[in-house]
């Protein structure tokens, strides 16, 4: 029992998952208030949808290691950087879900709410936004697996996190290490996706 990795690393592995959490946390609550908005935007404003997606796009498909290293010159090191990381990675499903969610409503009832005297702001938040929420939130749901993943390759630049016990045990060739970060990190991905997917199952049911 001495040997098994939770137990040799627990203080360790409970200091690095705080540090993980908060990266975490942190890139997907400024990605939901800045994604949400960004994918109303485009259901309002048609020309603006191709450039958005795009970029967003373009930010998915650069190499994760690569753009925590784009980012050394500009935020240097630490958590700066990786916060940035993440929350660029985590841009893509929440502005895409937010935009199909809402433009997925059915016309017929937009159609109902613009004819008892709503305004755009009106029939936005008070019919569209609701029914539209479940999407968003499978949107927000793959957003926070992937920046947990990526979270792990923050701690090539100094931001801490499960990835510290990774690099770790790669560079002394420790299986112990690297399931002491690889086994928490998946641990609090898949209860993140059940916790949001839950949520999520909860609102198509009030739907």
């Amino acid at each position: 029992m001495k040997d098994f990795f939770l137990v040799k690393y627990a203080p360790e592995i409970l200091q690095h998952t705080l540090e993980h959490l908060f990266l975490v946390s942190i890139a997907i609550s400024i990605a939901i208030f800045v994604g949400i908005p960004l994918g109303i935007l485009i259901t309002r404003k048609t020309y603006l949808r191709q450039p958005i997606l795009g970029i967003a796009n373009i930010l998915q498909t650069i190499p994760s290691l690569a753009l925590f290293g784009l980012l050394i010159p500009i935020a240097g090191i630490g958590v700066l950087p990786a916060i940035i990381a993440l929350t660029l990675y985590s841009f893509l499903p929440i502005i895409r879900n937010t935009y199909t969610g809402i433009t997925s409503v059915d016309p017929a009832i937009r159609e109902a709410g613009k004819g008892m005297g709503m305004t755009d702001t009106q029939l936005l938040l008070q019919v569209e936004m609701p029914l539209a929420m479940g999407v968003i939130l499978a949107g927000v749901r793959v957003a926070t697996v992937i920046a947990i993943g990526i979270a792990t390759i923050a701690a090539a630049i100094g931001a801490g996190g499960l990835g510290v016990f990774i690099f770790r045990g790669i560079s002394v060739v420790n299986d112990q290490l690297i399931l002491a970060g690889a086994f928490p990190a998946a641990v609090i991905a898949l209860l993140a996706d059940l916790i949001i997917g839950w949520i999520e199952n909860k609102l198509k049911v009030k739907n």
